[in-house]
């Protein structure tokens, strides 16, 4: 897969719900730097993570608003809007990059604000 190809399927899992078909588009050494959880390193950290997201969102959605990609290198601007089974809403703008390598990503960052998700970390 291309680069454009990687980052349009990352999101329509995310929004399906498909955590492990996610984590698949993961090269088996990545590394994340994710806003909540820090740095994230290797492909089964993050099935580890997102075992548990069933759990505590009812509903998931991440919709890009805006892609840029220029060969392995992507940004995408998105927005959250989520439900926990709680009842509590997250509606979050994000920023992501991503480098994708070898039709896997290699390397991502997500920026957002820490407040809509207060109701999931416990805050």
């Amino acid at each position: 897969m291309d680069t454009r190809s990687v980052i349009e399927r990352y999101y329509e899992l995310a929004n399906k719900g498909d955590w492990q078909g996610w984590a698949d588009l993961f090269a088996e050494d990545q590394v994340m730097d994710e806003q909540l959880a820090g740095r994230v390193e290797g492909r089964q950290t993050l099935r580890d993570m997102v075992v548990g997201f069933p759990d505590v969102y009812a509903q998931f959605q991440n919709v890009p608003r805006h892609i840029v990609v220029e060969g392995e290198q992507a940004t995408v601007v998105s927005h959250i809007s989520a439900r926990t089974h709680k009842d509590e809403t997250i509606e979050a703008d994000v920023a992501n990059y991503f480098k994708v390598v070898d039709g896997q990503i290699a390397y991502m960052a997500n920026f957002h604000d820490t407040v809509p998700f207060r109701p999931v970390l416990g805050g």
